[in-house]
């Protein structure tokens, strides 16, 4: 299934391409999971698979459609728990005013209302759905969409838009 019917605005442009290249966004693991394999072009010599950068542009187009139809800013909340996720998702919200949690993710954050940092938000970004799992399970519980960058081995349980991407590299 495509997005054939969007606007020429959100087409990829040499350009795009050239920067999610660059940044070795297409560079996958040597383990995929069979959730992933719709999003894997193929495997190289060393037994790397590669992502198929079309399907990532698609749904990083169609994720950010949904950030955007969210009326409060603060209603989308970053999640990384991964060292080089953390400065992403920290400029992420102070660029599009949304709410970020950097580091370690409190268990009952989403479920339990008496702690202090509990969040009512509309919409979860992670990074990384295995090393934000909690995040996840959490969102299951209350009824959160899921946007989670994932790479060819990240389980996508109860993760509603898989953008498939190099999540594990410094520089994607």
């Amino acid at each position: 299934q495509t997005m054939s019917a969007h606007p020429e605005v959100l087409a990829a442009t040499d350009d795009d391409i050239q920067k999610m290249l660059a940044a070795q966004v297409h560079i996958g693991t040597q383990n995929s999971d069979f959730m992933m394999a719709e999003y894997i072009w193929r495997r190289n010599a060393q037994g790397v698979h590669i992502i198929n950068v079309g399907k990532t542009w698609e749904k990083l187009m169609l994720a950010a459609r949904i950030i955007v139809a969210i009326e409060n800013p603060l209603d989308v909340i970053a999640i990384s728990a991964r060292p080089y996720g953390q400065r992403a998702v920290l400029k992420f919200a102070q660029h599009t005013g949304a709410a970020a949690i950097a580091g370690r993710f409190t268990p009952g954050t989403f479920t339990n209302h008496i702690t202090k940092q509990f969040k009512e938000p509309r919409l979860l970004v992670i990074t990384d759905p295995r090393t934000d799992s909690q995040a996840v399970r959490e969102a299951s519980f209350v009824n959160l969409p899921v946007i989670a960058f994932c790479d060819s081995d990240s389980p996508l349980q109860y993760v509603d838009i898989a953008i498939p991407a190099n999540n594990k590299g410094k520089l994607s």
